[in-house]
């Protein structure tokens, strides 16, 4: 099943759609609230006579925290359920089924300075944060600000005191505290945008985000990528005649779409099978850019890989890397044997290291001059120093290729739209679109690294992990795409499988190193094998 991203538009649309075909706005709170209460059960396994503190405001979102109070009261008998309320009236049929469980109230209203929202947050176990939804505008004002300003506060401070007391002695034996209080949202934190993923000042930190129907495009951006903790996602019981998809504007990769995408290796396959790839890369400041690159390659199945570097490059790294084929480069941007290797090409990466030298950036244009006028099928995979010397040129679009791919983080997008680094990070998604728009498949690195393509709905990694936060893991990266485009796939597709096996492959390294601080690249490119048997075993 795809796991569709809408614009908070979007899904006014869709629940509108449903209500239309008989789904009433109560029915779609009462299964939300059935999920939420399943999952504050799973998060407080282990916890007796659980405190429980739903946080309710006076929209659908509220509603949805109250049905799951209701209900908890009931699976968790032995618990105390305690609702802090703004903006929510007692004769409203949810609060007073909700009243009539027993479970304990407080209006924001009558809490000036915030002792009981500080107390009912600093004695919790699990605090359900469901004030406000999608439709939030920012900034949050008097009492919603007052409001969170308290919890957020109370949830410092249960922090700061579970830390008090510690033996300096690491050998000791582990103090058992209790446990800090975790934080589940409902659909977003209160106080992200939905849309551009902005964040009020005062906004929670979730341990955990339940959203409905599908992801947000905010929840996968800027600072709400931190604020919405892990994210699930609960399709809702729609009617089946409501279509999600005709709605979307991207879709989240998932294993099986991931799997589907992946080419086939028959027992009786040999080298040629999975194609020829040329890594034009590195300099001498930037040397193991170009082993990298090609590990990437290799490491996700390409049967050849041919490094062109320059020549003291080549010669430094040719000792460690044994298996690809070498071409020193000289001072000619575009030597006969440089144009006889592309020939022989199925796919031809460029830019991983090359540097910003007069040279490097005449190669990297006569490369795709010679491309675009001489092999108009051939795919191409533009990285790094690549992108920055198209970024020096006007009307770079021109340029490419047919069959490109662009791997640029956001400095690199910024420089190739003409804006700042902020700008991009402001609006992720239509900037990886209008880079698209050149015809390129666009891959705009991050957290959530986006993969866009013309007239196509952006696709969006579901990772964000900071084994990724390392020079080089780039390189793998735009490696392991022109190792898929050498093996059969579509630029869109390459990029795709490449951007979430790549993920994967982080998450596994930081297993195997122990911390995600220590992981290297090298480390990320030696666990795509891995990564690539987990999706295949499904």
């Amino acid at each position: 099943m795809s796991l569709w991203i809408f614009t908070p538009e979007q899904i006014r649309e869709i629940e509108k759609a449903a209500v239309d075909a008989g789904y009433t706005v109560n029915q779609m709170m009462q299964d939300a609230g059935r999920e939420i209460a399943a999952r504050a059960v799973s998060m407080l396994d282990g916890i007796s006579s659980p405190r429980i503190t739903v946080l309710v405001g006076k929209g659908n979102n509220g509603g949805d925290g109250l049905v799951a109070a209701a209900l908890l009261s009931q699976m968790l008998p032995d618990s105390q359920i305690r609702l802090y309320l703004l903006d929510r009236r007692d004769d409203d049929p949810l609060m007073q089924s909700a009243l009539e469980h027993g479970v304990f109230a407080a209006y924001a209203e009558d809490d000036r300075d915030g002792r009981v929202a500080k107390h009912v947050t600093a004695s919790a176990d699990l605090l359900i944060d469901a004030l406000f939804g999608i439709g939030v505008r920012l900034p949050l004002r008097d009492t919603a600000q007052r409001t969170l300003r308290h919890v957020r506060q109370a949830l410092t401070e249960r922090a700061s005191a579970r830390r008090a007391n510690l033996s300096i002695d690491p050998t000791a034996p582990a103090q058992v505290m209790r446990p800090t209080v975790r934080v589940l949202a409902v659909d977003c934190p209160s106080g992200v945008d939905a849309l551009t993923g902005e964040c009020d000042a005062v906004t929670l930190t979730a341990d955990e985000t339940m959203t409905f129907i599908g992801a947000k495009p905010g929840l996968l951006t800027r600072d709400a990528v931190r604020k919405a903790g892990s994210l699930t996602i609960v399709p809702l019981n729609l009617p089946d005649s409501v279509k999600p998809s005709v709605f979307a504007s991207g879709t989240l990769l998932d294993n099986e779409t991931v799997r589907n995408l992946l080419p086939a290796r028959p027992s009786d396959s040999h080298k040629g099978t999975y194609g020829r790839v040329l890594v034009i890369a590195g300099s001498e400041r930037f040397s193991g850019a170009a082993g990298l690159a090609a590990l990437g390659a290799y490491r996700i199945g390409a049967g050849l890989v041919e490094i062109a570097a320059p020549a003291p490059v080549a010669r430094s790294l040719q000792g460690g890397l044994l298996e690809p084929i070498w071409l020193p480069l000289g001072d000619d941007p575009l030597d006969d044997t440089l144009r006889n290797s592309i020939a022989a090409s199925d796919v031809v990466l460029i830019g991983p290291g090359m540097g910003g030298s007069a040279l490097a950036v005449d190669r990297t244009l006569a490369v795709l001059s010679h491309v675009r006028e001489t092999y108009p099928a051939l795919p191409l995979v533009l990285d790094a120093d690549a992108l920055n010397a198209l970024a020096g040129v006007g009307a770079w679009a021109n340029l490419l290729p047919k069959h490109a791919v662009i791997t640029p983080h956001p400095g690199e997008m910024a420089r190739l739209l003409g804006v700042t680094t902020p700008d991009i990070q402001r609006d992720r998604f239509t900037s990886a679109s209008n880079a698209a728009e050149s015809g390129a498949v666009c891959v705009l690195k991050g957290a959530h690294t986006l993969i866009a393509a013309a007239n196509k709905p952006v696709r969006v990694s579901p990772f964000k992990t900071d084994a990724l936060a390392k020079a080089g893991t780039g390189d793998v990266l735009a490696g392991a795409i022109a190792g898929l485009i050498a093996q059969g796939l579509a630029g869109i597709d390459a990029a795709s499988a490449a951007v979430y096996i790549h993920a994967l492959a982080g998450t596994l390294a930081t297993r195997h190193v122990g911390a995600a601080a220590g992981v290297m690249a090298a480390d990320v490119a030696g666990a795509l094998p891995a990564a690539l048997g987990q999706i295949r075993a499904g």
